[in-house]
């Protein structure tokens, strides 16, 4: 390789440097601590900060003292960038330090050249364009290395959290101390306001709650995910300071499947048995529905979770005649009745709520009676027809009509 002149000079400039490297190193420190904020919390040591400034000059120095040299060894970069990503320091901040660095690199080489004096100045300024492109080679290979390893942490970061929400939502299994451990972890406190989430996936790659963990970020909640074939299911730890609504419409804003969501609870050692709740609250959802359901935590709905199967032949022997009706007709006769039984039967009060007579109401109870097992002044009568209207209430799809049996084996 031809050297020329103007190369030559600048390598003897950069060989006279090469005995400042330590001098040169803690300067670039002291800068850096005295220009960016950042440095002065001590997330990254003195000691740190000055071996990775002597190990980056140390490379410029041989790379410009050889004027054969055509390669440039990005050890040095690559490694800060590993170790910053790691510390959490922030990019931005840290090519702010890179920059001030070769700047001040490049002011040492030019007061070297203007004290040799005579061809080195000049020289010097024809080699300023491969100087500062070094300075962006190293930059490049730098910020590199930091998203690499940043990335390779996200990663990591997630299988952990995921590992972990695996471990709440196996629920009696896990001891006390275990629970207060995954808490920790996660950094969630083990009694708070919790919901589990449970979300269909829409698309094969696409998320079901995209830009949910964003949004729930700005409310302070904190959450945590565990992604499955089909599915994701998540943990929500939400701030006392906000409704449990707002954090409920951030995820109704950004559903795009079916999505159930659990009643709230105090304690983490409980996720396992909310996660029941969200997965049976999906469940009643439409197929290819985008909505979000929350169940109550109420008797019945544990009843009814518990044995859906069950739920639905006896919801079928109260109401079975009622279903089998024509979709305006079964509505209407089962909007009355839940307005009948939330006035406590009162015909006029039931009327009032229906914007209807009360004679009307009347009309329609008899009607619905034909096809109970028995009349409404049996207790007995009024406590199934509760029950079954609850049922239904609480898990729509019980009304569809797969779950009704044909005509001859309602038994009325």
């Amino acid at each position: 390789m031809h050297v020329t002149e103007p190369r030559r000079l600048v390598a003897e400039l950069a060989t006279t440097l090469a005995g400042r490297v330590d001098s040169l190193a803690a300067a670039m420190s002291e800068l850096t601590y005295e220009n960016i904020e950042f440095y002065r919390t001590m997330v990254v040591r003195p000691e740190d900060l000055h071996a990775s400034m002597r190990h980056n000059v140390n490379y410029i120095v041989e790379h410009l003292a050889d004027p054969h040299s055509s390669s440039v060894d990005l050890s040095g970069p690559t490694e800060t960038g590993r170790k910053r990503a790691l510390q959490n320091a922030p990019l931005p901040e840290v090519l702010r330090a890179y920059r001030l660095s070769f700047r001040y690199f490049w002011e040492q080489l030019l007061d070297e050249a203007r004290s040799v004096g005579g061809d080195a100045p000049e020289a010097l300024l024809d080699a300023a364009s491969h100087v500062w492109e070094l300075a962006d080679v190293y930059s490049s290979a730098f910020t590199d290395a930091y998203r690499e390893a940043l990335s390779e942490r996200m990663v990591e970061t997630d299988r952990r959290r995921s590992a972990l929400v695996a471990e709440l939502i196996e629920g009696p299994s896990l001891s006390s101390d275990t629970v207060w451990e995954v808490a920790r972890m996660l950094d969630f406190p083990f009694q708070g306001t919790f919901l589990v989430v449970t979300a269909e996936g829409a698309t094969a790659g696409d998320p079901p709650l995209p830009g949910l963990d964003a949004r729930l970020r700005a409310l302070d909640a904190g959450s945590a995910w565990r992604a499955q074939p089909g599915s994701e299911t998540g943990v929500l730890s939400c701030p006392q300071r906000q409704p449990v609504e707002r954090i409920l419409d951030t995820v109704r804003a950004v559903a795009t499947s079916r999505v159930g969501v659990s009643p709230v609870y105090d304690r983490l050692d409980q996720t396992g048995r909310a996660l029941r709740y969200a997965q049976v609250a999906l469940e009643s959802l439409p197929p290819g529905a985008a909505a979000v359901r929350q169940l109550d935590d109420t008797p019945l709905t544990e009843l009814v979770m518990n044995n859906l199967e069950t739920t639905q032949r006896a919801v079928n022997r109260i109401l079975g005649g009622v279903l089998s009706l024509p979709e305006d007709d079964r509505t209407t006769l089962l909007a009355t009745a839940q307005a009948w039984l939330e006035a406590h039967g009162s015909a006029a009060e039931a009327g009032r709520a229906l914007y209807c007579h009360q004679n009307t109401v009347r009309y329609r109870m008899h009607r619905l009676e034909e096809f109970l097992r028995g009349p409404l002044d049996d207790p007995k009568v009024v406590a199934e027809l509760s029950m079954a209207l609850d049922a239904v209430g609480t898990f729509p799809t019980l009304l569809e009509r797969r779950h009704i049996p044909e005509a001859s084996s309602v038994g009325f």
